[in-house]
């Protein structure tokens, strides 16, 4: 089984994370740090902007089940990629939209889903398109964040909501295996 890695900047990581994890054929998800200066920062340096990261998400799929472009349609349903270095009340560089492509062939895809996404949204999309650059993982507490505590503030008005959407709206794609109730991959 081939393997190809997304990783992808749409807002907090807990709310991206959690919608990955459900769709059918993610191999895994984890929280990270991506785009900035500083070696091996911590969220605490990430969260006063100092350090220029986003908050990403390193996707690891399996392309024969879903495509690079099938989740970057999910990634532009569930943050607003019309918003400069903001998602809702989370504001900041390192909230920014941000796609880090790996190959040509990624760039080429996200350009062109940018493109389409240009008519679907009604103000200029914002997502910046960056080739992959140094990732590093966030702290173990961030990982699995929504699962393990769903009922924690952010998370019950927050990331719940943005998770009902994209079952909803990706209904048919979301990996039985992976329930929200279930662990995580």
């Amino acid at each position: 089984m081939a393997t190809e890695i997304a990783t992808l900047g749409g807002g907090c990581f807990w709310c991206v994370e959690a919608v990955y994890q459900q769709l059918k054929g993610i191999q895994a998800v984890e929280s990270g740090y991506s785009g900035g200066r500083n070696p091996n920062p911590t969220y605490e340096e990430v969260c006063d902007g100092s350090t220029g990261h986003a908050e990403v998400v390193r996707v690891s799929f399996d392309p024969a089940v879903v495509s690079y472009r099938e989740i970057l349609e999910v990634f532009f349903t569930i943050h607003d990629p019309t918003t400069l270095n903001r998602q809702g009340n989370d504001v900041g560089t390192q909230y920014r939209s941000v796609i880090y492509f790996h190959s040509p062939q990624q760039q080429d895809i996200a350009r062109h889903v940018i493109a389409e996404m240009a008519n679907v949204w009604d103000a200029p999309i914002v997502t910046e398109l960056s080739p992959a650059e140094t990732y590093y993982k966030a702290e173990d507490y961030h990982q699995n964040y929504f699962r393990q505590h769903p009922l924690q503030g952010y998370c019950a008005f927050v990331v719940a909501p943005k998770v009902a959407k994209f079952r909803q709206t990706f209904a048919g794609r979301l990996n039985p295996n992976n329930s929200p109730d279930q662990p995580s991959t």
